[in-house]
């Protein structure tokens, strides 16, 4: 089964929204075995989703929808399709007495334009929608089938998971598997040149590489009868892969960098802290934002200035007079006196310049992360050459969590 995504408002097109509900369905989609062939958005046009609609089944046997089945005169979505496939609007009774019971348990009045939301395409499939006014419904001509979804994502979610993925999984055509695989340490070019003999004679399974910020990732993925027999097809081309480029491989699972950090630095039972100057507190807050973070994360300081790095992390004032905040030595005497103040066997610092002036005679995007493992201290220099503060303290980020790793996996 092939399929498009087709979302409707016209202020998704003005950027009023973010387009979330693609993203959703698509993942979804693909797990149920059904070809996402392309992503429509149009506003609240008749004209224009009439042309959308002919374009999507031109190779598409399914359409989902989201948007537009609001009560106001803009909302056209089921007046098109209808119209699209010949067939008349008709009220449905027990959906008309849903929706005044609603409303009654809001203790609201019904606006006479809601009854609007009642009316549904004659021989359609009612999608019922207990999180908001407007019911879905699904339509087929035997060859055409449409699932159409109201816009917010709080109602179409529970519609999907709970209504519309049912009837789908009923007449799925195979069973898709895949594994999304996170490198680093290697750019995507290269990824692809390495894998490019595979890449070159694949059918099924199929490789895809992706950039991501400050690294990159591939996807291997295959669609077979049962589900058993994707996930062997994927492990096998896993196993042909992992000698090519198996040191560059961190997470098979799609996890970020950091929260493989955090999962092994768990399973050793270890903790984790970090002092931070130029990131101002952004590496704390990318840990935390790790459900479980707390198991293993003991805390951060941020000592932004000169005398915040000496009253709290003993930098010594010598130390800063001699070399400037921003060097290896800074870096070495912060991460030194996070260990003191803390005593967590894993301890990161970080210190530089983001930006947007030079500093100290030092060019901006110059950075130095100290790490101290089980006792042990290294100190490396990076050059970012990114071109904004935001930008540049990603990057720091970055390659702290990736000094880390490589730590945890020399030990």
């Amino acid at each position: 089964m092939k399929a498009t995504i087709l979302t409707i408002g016209t202020e998704i097109l003005f950027g009023s929204i973010t387009n979330t509900n693609s993203v959703y369905l698509s993942q979804q989609l693909q797990n149920l075995g059904v070809d996402v062939l392309r992503h429509i958005t149009v506003g609240d046009n008749e004209g224009r989703l009439l042309k959308a609609l002919e374009y999507a089944y031109e190779d598409s046997d399914l359409v989902l929808t989201t948007g537009g089945l609001g009560p106001t005169e803009d909302d056209l979505t089921k007046e098109t399709i209808a119209k699209y496939f010949g067939t008349t609007l008709k009220e449905d009774p027990k959906q008309l007495a849903i929706l005044k019971g609603w409303y009654a348990k809001q203790n609201r009045v019904m606006a006479k334009n809601n009854i609007k939301q009642a009316w549904l395409p004659e021989g359609s499939e009612v999608l019922p929608n207990p999180n908001g006014t407007a019911p879905g419904f699904y339509y087929t001509d035997g060859k055409r089938h449409i699932y159409v979804m109201p816009g917010p994502p709080r109602e179409n979610i529970p519609m999907f998971r709970d209504y519309v993925t049912p009837k789908l999984a009923q007449s799925r055509d195979g069973y898709l598997y895949y594994k999304m695989i996170r490198t680093i340490g290697i750019g995507e070019s290269d990824l692809e040149m390495a894998l490019i003999d595979l890449i070159d004679g694949q059918t099924d399974p199929t490789i895809a590489t992706y950039a991501k910020q400050f690294s990159c990732a591939f996807r291997v993925t295959s669609k077979r009868a049962t589900l058993e027999e994707s996930k062997a097809a994927v492990e096998e081309m896993m196993q042909k892969i992992r000698p090519i480029v198996g040191k560059y491989i961190y997470s098979e699972e799609d996890e970020e960098l950091l929260q493989v950090d955090l999962r092994m630095l768990k399973e050793r039972g270890e903790k984790l802290a970090c002092a931070e100057s130029m990131t101002g507190g952004q590496f704390a807050k990318s840990v935390t934002d790790i459900p479980g973070a707390s198991a293993v994360f003991y805390g951060g300081k941020v000592t932004y200035c000169n005398p915040a790095k000496t009253a709290e992390l003993c930098v010594k004032p010598d130390t800063l007079d001699k070399y400037g905040a921003v060097s290896a030595q800074t870096a070495e005497e912060m991460v030194r006196g996070l260990y003191l103040y803390t005593g967590c066997s894993c301890c990161i610092s970080v210190t530089g310049l983001a930006g947007p002036d030079p500093d100290e005679g030092k060019p901006v995007g110059l950075f130095y992360v100290g790490l101290m493992y089980r006792g042990k201290v290294t100190v490396k220099e990076f050059r970012s050459h990114q071109r904004t503060r935001t930008d540049i303290r990603n990057f720091a980020c970055i390659q702290m969590a990736r000094m880390i790793y490589e730590a945890l996996n020399k030990d």
